[in-house]
């Protein structure tokens, strides 16, 4: 893990799982055993928050190699419960909706309707359409189409 961090290689931190994978049943059975691999997760994640507060990575960043490890848990340690829980409840395991997840729809969702937009003004600059066939072919509101002639007449 140390290596992974020096060298910036953080988003190998999902697959560090593996090195812990033939461990898993002594770790299922034994809680000590278990403490310690989740105290390993829980320094992996004061690292990440501390990265993220120093700049070097953004949220969007930390929050997809949290959401990958717990993703990697949960594959590879189906067979051990308690393995799965312990690690995959401290790598965000519990969050419905993430904020990466949250990140990406929202840029996903602006590029569609800056999409729409680019499209409707397309539309509009060709004059064969009217406002309402505009609004239903791009997929906007009327009044979106509106502002988008108002700014188009600026």
């Amino acid at each position: 893990m140390e290596d992974i961090f020096s060298k910036g290689l953080l988003l190998l931190i999902p697959f560090y799982i593996f090195s812990h994978e033939k461990n898993f049943k002594v770790y299922n059975n034994n809680e000590q055993k278990l403490a310690e691999l989740k105290a390993e997760y829980h320094d992996i994640l004061k690292r990440l928050d501390n990265l993220e507060q120093e700049g070097t990575i953004g949220a969007f960043d930390k929050r997809t190699i949290i959401e990958f490890s717990s993703d990697v848990i949960r594959e590879i340690a189906q067979k051990y419960e308690n393995v799965q829980k312990g690690v995959g409840d401290i790598m965000g395991g519990a969050l419905i909706e993430t904020e990466a997840r949250t990140i990406l729809n929202r840029g996903k969702a602006e590029g569609r309707d800056e999409t729409k937009k680019e499209m409707a003004l397309r539309m509009l600059q060709d004059g064969e359409l009217s406002i309402d066939k505009v609004a239903k072919y791009s997929g906007l509101d009327i009044a979106e189409v509106e502002l988008l002639v108002g700014l188009q007449n600026v």
